[in-house]
């Protein structure tokens, strides 16, 4: 090693030196385990190892096997099937007969010799091939030797005798695993086939379907293996489902003749659902929606039309409460949840079609065609529907509340207060009686509103200490839904206090759109809407306590309107007494720091502003006294800033429409009140925060009086304005520059250029117009050479200049 290299070099040296033996170590560690594998195989020698990886099989070799025995299979049949139906008259009949039982013979003889050879999926290929062409020798069959034979009748037996004799080659040949299937799949056809070649009708045939799918589900085939199993089960899965529409089919048409059709078809589902964990929610669904179908059919036959819903309705509630558990009585927790979601799916349907009148009962008073206070009453929405919608909300409710679950017992509520709604429209109610109805609709939501009743079984109770493991909450109907489909158990109070109060609102507005009918009505019911307000904000809580009192300052203005509108005052004498009740909202808003009450006393301002339009003398005053409520609001700290600019813009609004009024147009009457508030808060602002930009503080106060007067300026060729608007803007310009403040000073300065030019122009014009056409080329000539000889020196006072601006705030 040469000790005279410096340290770096030599470190490199030695670096490289290392690398090259490991690379040479890996090398030879390599072709040593190549060579130990060479000594160590059975035939003495192994091909070297490649350098390049080999690409992985994409499929395994039983795979490819498989393959290509189904498909060398699957042309043997093709090839079969068309021997049979298209080269069979070209040979006699000894011919074609022998050929068919020589091919099919072998076919079938095949597979013992290959099972015993150890080539099972070989003989598994031909096995199949066997026994499609013992389908093809029925078919030959039927056209040589019985021509005449009926083809149903035929298909039946033949059926019954292939799946005799797939059985008993199964059962030969156990190694085969297709014949059992294959039998099983046979045996669904003997019974339906034969009922149908016996004349039978579609009530037979379903028969037959339900007899051979009891046999697939209680049969020795349950027993068997797997592929027999799912065979038979399929296979009853479909027989099954063309009974049960058959049997829907009758109870339509027929129901005496479909009721015993659609029991066995319920029967056969509730024994498959008592044998089966996986599908047991399934199958007892379907089994009591055939047990409803049963029993409603023949009831709704023998009732009026009207009453049909409602008997179903009766039959889903009591298929609904089997998912109950009852003492002595065990049915599997599958069974009862899909009992639970076939009744609960029932009523639920039956409730869809009797919400139409709820919809009459809420939307039916909005068509004013009669006009407010006329004393004429519009005919009601949907009032000829049937009046049993009335007892299928009655019965889902009561069929809800009986499940005593939170969801359960929430739509209870909310179908008690559907019905409610609903009445006047199906039992056509007077007019009083109508209106009654809803108030007592908006009374009961809101009490439940107020007490939304103790929290629901089951659901965990709030402690101190670490938060326990989220449980599985249990469905309407007792079902167990998947874990972390919830995020967070519902609180009942907050849902049900919800709810009262928007089904309380919903039932009010319908009650005072059908009471604005009749003047005393219209009174009456805006008192007792009043009062309940009242009610539910003293007896309530928090947000229900807020809602309820801003209702009430809704109703309060509601009478402060009509009161008004019945002593015959004019749209703005109306509004003007309509500002009392945000005054009387901001008070209590103060007293009991509710956002909703201060939420309705604006909306109520706004309605009273509005009404006040028409007269712009009114409006100025209205303007006026809505800053005034403003600026009280504004002394209280949380509301500060949001009221203290309402209360500004309000009075602004009040001095521009008074000067409007006054037929004042001089535009400074307009922005000066503007801009002296805005520079006294920019002031403040600066002492308070001197690093506020003056662009913040004094920028739109002094554009509200500059800008606008600039504009009149260059509007108007004559008078005292450009001399006091350049005096005011040299002002600010100078004060700019005395305290560094860069608004004022580009805006006075921007102001003052363009009122210069302005007063400029005529004189300029006239003396480029008195110069001779070639001295303005000339000058602009100069001029660039000028600028272009002092580029350099104008560029660094450019950016001087910019820099001082910068520095300014």
């Amino acid at each position: 090693m040469d000790m005279r290299l410096p340290p770096v070099e030599e470190l490199r040296l030695v670096d490289a030196e290392l690398a090259r033996l490991d690379a040479r170590r890996a090398e030879l560690l390599a072709r040593r385990a190549w060579l130990l594998g060479v000594l160590h195989s059975p035939a003495g020698r192994a091909a070297a190892p490649s350098l390049a990886a080999a690409a992985p099989a994409e499929t395994s070799p039983r795979g490819a096997q498989n393959a290509l025995l189904t498909l060398g299979g699957t042309l043997l049949a093709i090839a079969a099937l068309a021997f049979t139906l298209v080269s069979w008259g070209s040979m006699g009949i000894a011919g074609r007969s022998a050929v068919l039982l020589a091919v099919t013979s072998a076919a079938l003889a095949a597979p013992a010799v290959l099972l015993r050879r150890g080539l099972g999926s070989t003989a598994e290929a031909v096995g199949a091939l066997g026994l499609v062409l013992t389908v093809l020798d029925a078919y030959a069959l039927h056209r040589v030797a019985l021509p005449g034979t009926d083809g149903a009748g035929y298909a039946a037996v033949v059926a019954a005798v292939l799946a005799g004799l797939w059985a008993g080659y199964g059962g030969l040949l156990r190694g085969l695993r297709l014949p059992w299937p294959a039998a099983v799949a046979a045996a669904q056809l003997p019974l339906p086939l034969g009922a149908l070649a016996a004349g039978g009708g579609p009530a037979a045939v379903a028969w037959a379907a339900v007899l051979t799918a009891a046999v697939d589900l209680v049969g020795p085939v349950r027993r068997a293996g797997l592929a027999v199993r799912v065979t038979a089960g399929a296979s009853a899965g479909v027989l099954g489902a063309w009974a049960l529409l058959t049997g829907g089919w009758f109870s339509v048409t027929d129901p005496w003749a479909g009721t015993p059709l659609l029991a066995g078809c319920a029967a056969l589902c509730l024994y498959a659902a008592v044998r089966t964990r996986a599908a047991a929610p399934a199958l007892a669904a379907v089994a009591g929606l055939a047990g409803v179908a049963a029993v409603g059919g023949p009831l709704r036959a023998a009732l009026p039309a009207e009453w049909a819903v409602p008997v179903y309705v009766v039959c889903g509630g009591a298929v609904a409460a089997l998912w109950r558990p009852f003492p002595g009585v065990r049915i599997p927790d599958g069974v009862r949840a899909g009992f639970g979601f076939a009744g609960g799916g029932i009523v639920a349907l039956g409730v869809v079609w009797a919400l139409p009148p709820v919809l009459g009962g809420l939307l039916g008073p909005a068509d004013r065609s009669a006009g407010v206070w006329s004393g004429a009453h519009a005919e009601p929405l949907l009032g000829g529907y049937p009046a049993t919608a009335a007892v299928v909300l009655l019965l889902g409710a009561l069929v809800a509340g009986a499940s005593g679950r939170l969801w359960g017992r929430w739509g209870g509520l909310v179908l008690g207060w559907a019905l409610l709604m609903a009445l006047p429209v199906v039992l056509e109610l007077p007019y009083a009686a109508g209106l009654a109805v809803r108030l007592v609709a908006t009374g009961a939501a809101l009490a439940l509103a107020v007490r939304p009743g103790p929290p629901a079984r089951g659901l965990p109770e709030r402690a101190a200490g670490p938060a326990p493991a989220p449980e599985r909450p249990a469905g309407v109907w007792g079902a167990t839904w998947p874990a972390g489909a919830v995020a967070a158990p519902v609180e009942p109070g907050a849902l049900f206090a919800w709810t009262g109060l928007v089904a309380g609102a919903a039932s009010a507005g319908s009650a005072l759109l059908l009471a604005l009918d009749v003047r005393a009505a219209t009174f009456a019911t805006l008192g007792v809407l009043l009062g309940l307000c009242l009610a539910a904000a003293v007896l309530g809580a928090g947000a229900v306590r807020g809602a309820a009192a801003g209702s009430g300052v809704l109703a309060a203005g509601g009478l402060v309107g009509a009161g008004a509108a019945a002593a015959g005052l004019a749209p703005s004498s109306a509004g003007l007494a309509l500002l009392l009740v945000p005054a009387g909202a901001a008070a209590l808003a103060a007293r009991f720091r509710s956002a909703a009450v201060e939420g309705a006393g604006v909306a109520v301002g706004a309605v009273a502003l509005a009404l006040t339009v028409p007269r712009p003398a009114v409006l100025a005053l209205a303007l006026a006294a809505a800053g005034l409520i403003a600026a009280g609001t504004a002394l209280r700290p949380e509301r500060r800033r949001a009221a203290s600019w309402a209360a500004g813009s309000l009075f602004l609004g009040a001095a521009w429409v008074r000067l409007a009024v006054w037929g004042v147009t001089v535009p400074e009457a307009y922005t000066l009140p503007l801009t002296v508030p805005a520079l006294v808060v920019g002031l403040l602002r600066r002492r308070r925060d001197p690093a506020a930009s003056s662009w913040v503080a004094y920028g739109p106060g002094l554009a509200a009086t500059l800008l606008p007067s600039l504009a009149a300026v260059w509007a108007a060729p004559s008078g005292v304005r450009p001399l006091l608007l350049g005096a005011g803007a040299l002002a600010v310009t100078l004060l700019g520059a005395r305290f560094r403040l860069q608004a004022p000073l580009l805006l006075g300065g921007t102001v003052l250029a363009l009122v210069g030019l302005h007063e400029l122009a005529p004189y300029a014009v006239r003396l480029v117009g008195a110069l001779p056409r070639w001295l303005p080329p000339a000058a602009a000539g100069l001029l660039l050479l000028a600028v272009g000889a002092t580029y350099e020196r104008r560029l660094r006072e450019a950016r001087l200049l910019r820099e001082r601006l910068g520095r300014m705030r």
